[in-house]
Parts: structure tokens; sequence; C-alpha cells
């Protein structure tokens, strides 16, 4: 059975791709990722492919070119088998939120795979690929990591160019990976990290050579855990695994100090003030008229408009575009929009200020393992309190890394969350190693 033909049959179970790519179509080139097969989150551009992000506004959408990452891990000879499933422009927690129907768990098929890289989180944990690309603008890497036993990176914001990457939060978006080991990781990172002179974000700041992280020792590092991370709501077998990592840093030679965040408690707030907000002003873009979807019985430009919207987008992506229009409107820009982005700067500093004092954060990634399906979707609060350990990372722009370190009492995957300063990503990389543990030994999938 040829590569495509396997993707396939594993996909009619799980419906973790939109496209799935016949072998030759993308051919490897010779490099460093020689041969690497590789799965694309489909909010990222990939020539002469659909770019669809999860909606049916671009159901049919191709793309004239491709993302700078996606570039990168081509010319490293990276073997591209397909795009992904995902929430509808990267906004939702569960992978309920796709066009094109959810995204199973393949440690329990009942239960969500967590969002919006959903797809990408199950196609690394089924083997289909050895690395898939994701997008993380709250958690939408680490939260699906924790949910399907893979590891979930997102580095720093602006490592990673984002050209190619439909935006849905540009302050907050950042190109990440899925994958099996931390060896593949690091290696993926060390080729699409850089400079770009398409996006003027990026930083002007060189790569390292992550894989070397994987050999340094740890030994003296200060491991911070934030007082703030550990309150009520976190399950039982999480907080138990949380201390069974301490205690293998502490083996490893690392100490262990209390630090405090302490306007954690304003982080979800300003992240959906903020991220909504710059969703309302970039999918401003889908008007019908441009490209996507139109509609086919208005009959003026303002029918057009409102009529291919509420035609293309689903709920969830409107309840956001409605709520960031609001913040951004003339009588509450002041109470809410600019106050967020004060706040974000305070959270910006509780950060500075943590690793002034340690090398890395230790937490939760999620406060529970994988939901069912169905257990959230109509309630948007409690979708949106899922995120609220990783979504502070992305308002401060920090790299985190989310890795697998056991299984609870329902055999599901417990991730825990680390983080450290700006491009810090190597001691990421180093702290990491001492911890996972790769549960996908225990994945039956057929």
């Amino acid at each position: 059975m040829t590569i495509f033909e396997q993707t396939q049959t594993l996909n009619k179970k799980y419906n973790c791709f939109l496209e799935i790519f016949h072998e030759g179509r993308y051919p490897p080139a010779s490099g460093k990722l020689e041969g690497m097969t590789v799965a694309i989150k489909d909010v990222l551009a990939l020539k002469d492919a659909r770019l669809t992000c999860g909606s049916k506004f671009l159901e049919n959408f191709i793309s004239l070119y491709s993302a700078t990452c996606v570039e990168r891990l081509a010319q490293a000879g990276a073997r591209f088998i397909g795009k992904t499933n995902m929430d509808e422009f990267a906004m939702g927690s569960s992978n309920e939120n796709s066009a094109f129907g959810v995204v199973l768990n393949p440690w329990d098929t009942t239960r969500v795979p967590g969002g919006s890289s959903g797809g990408s989180a199950v196609a690394v944990a089924i083997g289909a690929a050895r690395l898939a690309l994701g997008t993380d603008t709250g958690g939408s890497i680490r939260q699906p990591a924790a949910f399907t036993g893979t590891i979930g990176i997102k580095p720093t914001y602006g490592r990673i160019s984002r050209y190619g990457l439909t935006a849905f939060a540009s302050s907050f978006d950042t190109v990440g990976t899925f994958t099996r080991n931390l060896e593949d990781a690091a290696l993926a990172l060390e080729v699409m990290a850089g400079k770009d002179a398409l996006d003027a974000t990026s930083a002007d700041i060189p790569a390292e050579e992550y894989s070397l992280g994987l050999e340094k020792d740890v030994r003296g590092l200060r491991i911070g855990i934030p007082i703030e991370y550990y309150g009520e709501g976190i399950e039982p077998d999480i907080r138990e695994a949380i201390n069974d990592t301490k205690e293998k840093f502490k083996k490893a030679g690392c100490t262990i100090h209390n630090v405090s965040l302490p306007h954690t408690k304003y982080a979800i707030a300003v992240y959906y003030i903020l991220t909504t907000a710059e969703a309302s002003s970039n999918l401003a873009r889908f008007d019908g008229i441009r490209y996507g979807k139109r509609a086919k019985e208005a009959e003026t430009l303002l029918e057009t408009y409102v009529r291919s919207r509420s035609e293309g987008f689903g709920a969830e992506v409107k309840r956001r575009i409605m709520l960031g229009t609001y913040v951004l409107s003339s009588g509450y820009y002041y109470a809410y929009y600019k106050r967020a982005q004060r706040v974000r700067r305070l959270i910006k500093n509780d950060f500075t200020n943590a690793f002034n004092e340690c090398d890395a954060l230790l937490t939760p990634t999620t406060p529970t393992t994988a939901f069912k399906l169905g257990d959230k979707i109509s309630d948007p609060l409690a979708m949106y309190l899922n995120d609220i350990f990783t979504v502070s990372a992305n308002i401060a722009g920090v790299p985190a890394i989310s890795i697998p370190v056991g299984l609870d009492n329902n055999d599901l995957p417990i991730g825990v969350q680390l983080m450290t300063g700006d491009f810090k990503e190597t001691k990421l990389f180093s702290l990491a190693k001492e911890i996972h543990v790769d549960v996908l030994q225990r994945l039956k999938v057929n």
C-alpha cells in the first residue's frame, strides 16, 4: 500500500486531512530534512494546493504561492503529504468548528483532539506524518499536543516568518510544529527560523542549532512554578504528573522555585479582547468580492457583503468578528481595547521579571485531559477557559512547548508546558528531553 493509500485509509477514521497529495505531486529535494513526511495546517499557503482555512468561504480557493516556512521545509528536503483539518480560521479549542467535519482523537474517538490545529496533531499521533505544521494564537498547538500525546512547540513570536499564514490575530499568531520526538522538532525549527524580508515582524536573529540543546546538561537551571497557575480546576492526575515532573528535574540537577505572575487573572480577558479585535480587522478582507465565496442572489454591494459572510462564515467566526468590532467601536475602544493593550504590557513585564529569577516556567498545558465531543461547544466561555494556561505565552510572545509526560486513569495523554525567555528555544529542548515520555508507543491505530 502506498503512502497516499495508507493516509486515505487513516483519514476515513479520523478526518484529520482536508486534502491528501498523490505521491510525486510535491517531491522532496535533498537536504537536512530529506524524505521527512510533513503535513501542513490548512491555514498555511502551499502553491497550487487548496487553502480553505477550514471554512466554506474558501472551500475552492487555490493558493498562488507558498508560505515562507513551507518553502524552507521544501528546500531542506521535506515531503508534503497533505493539508490538515482545523477549526475555521484557527478559531477554536476542539476542532469542532471546522466546516468540513470534526477531527477525532485517536486515543478515544468520542473525544476532541484539541484545536485549532487538531488535524495536524492527529496526523502526527497516528503516524501519517513525521512532522506537521500548526499555528498557535493562544494555545492552538500546545493544547492539541497535550490531548494527543505529541510534542507541540510554539516558538518566540517572530522566530518563524508568518508570510503565507492567513491571519487570525497578527500580533499573536505563531507558526510551530507537532512531532513524535524532540529531534525532528529541533531540526525543523533550525530550517524554518530566521529573518524573512517578506515579513516585517520576523526577527533578525540567526537561527541556532537547536538540536544541540538535546545534548546539553541542565544541571543548575532554575525551574519556576507560577503560583497563579495552580488553583482550582486542575484534574488530580495532571497535578500528580506535574509533581512527578518536578522530581525528574530535581534528579537532573535543577532547582525548583515558586514565582509570581500577578496579572495572570486578566490573561483570558485580555486575550479575547485583543484577538477578536484583530480578527475583526483581518477578516474584513473576506467580502465576497475579491476571492472566496460570493452570494449568488445578492443584488447590491451591501447585500453581497452581508450575504456572502453570513453564508460563508461559521458561528464561532461570526461571534469573534462581532466581539472584535464591538471592542473597536468608538464608544468602547478606550474602555476595552486600549485598556487591554496596557494590561498586555503588564503581563509581558511579569514574564520578564520571572525570567530574571528562573530559567524556565513549568505549568500544566491544560486543566483537563481531552474532553468529550460536544461537551463545551454550546458554552463558549467554558471552551475559552480551556486555554487558561496557554494564552499568556502568546500575550507575552515567549516560546513554549507541550511535552507528553504520561497517561491519566482513562489512558488519555497528559501534557506539561515549559516556557522560557525570548529566543531561548535551545533551553526549551534541553529541559524537555529530561521529562519527555513517549506515550504514543501505547497508542493503537488501525
